[in-house]
């Protein structure tokens, strides 16, 4: 998870000593750089897996979610979900974060992976992330508890970051009231998180 201004600290530690890893593909089984204290909450290695096992072999995902996509990790923390993506095929990653060091961990683990050439990374709020282009998938892991999944796919919408038909995973606190969002292709809970995929509409809205 991605940090910046947003986030109260009780709501985004991680536990010290934690490593984070990626967990299959070319990169598998390689430390990733976090920093230490509250400012990112990475993804818990468990949700990631079942995660991206979901989008390789639900009906609505595949080979073809993950071979060649064009990722987008907003609130990227230490890059752990794009960097996964990467890892499995993905053609190509951009993040957002705002946090210095978080900063500083993500571009260290791009590097490690010697993913420069894949990678863009933007030390900006995703609340204010300038015109862009369609991502095929894109990955939104707020600070729980402030609704910001809503306020984030509107802009990332308008945008232009989040095209017809792309695929949206999001991790929320599994108090989080999600039905704003419109229709899940797939919903799991998973501790105090939940995870949620859903796909972009060609008409900008919900499937």
């Amino acid at each position: 998870m991605g940090s910046g201004d947003l986030s109260p600290a009780w709501s985004r530690g991680r536990a010290p000593g934690l490593p984070v890893r990626i967990i299959a593909g070319a990169w598998k089984g390689r430390t990733l750089l976090a920093p230490q204290g509250q400012a990112t909450r990475p993804t818990a290695q468990r949700a990631r897996q079942a995660l991206f096992d979901m989008i390789q072999h639900a009906p609505w995902g595949g080979r073809g979610a993950l071979e060649g996509a064009t990722v987008l990790d907003a609130f990227a923390g230490t890059g752990a979900l794009g960097l996964e993506a990467l890892s499995r095929g993905a053609a190509s990653a951009t993040f957002f974060e705002t946090d210095p060091a978080a900063l500083r961990a993500l571009r260290a683990n791009i590097s490690a992976c010697a993913a420069t050439d894949r990678t863009r990374v933007f030390a900006r709020d995703v609340l204010r992330p300038g015109p862009g282009v369609h991502t095929s998938l894109i990955f939104l892991d707020p600070p729980y508890g402030q609704g910001l999944v809503q306020r984030s796919v509107n802009v990332l919408r308008a945008e232009g970051w989040l095209g017809p038909r792309s695929l949206v995973v999001t991790e929320t606190s599994r108090l989080d009231q999600v039905a704003e969002i419109g229709s899940i292709l797939a919903h799991r809970v998973y501790g105090a998180a939940q995870l949620l995929v859903w796909r972009e509409s060609v008409n900008g809205v919900a499937d």
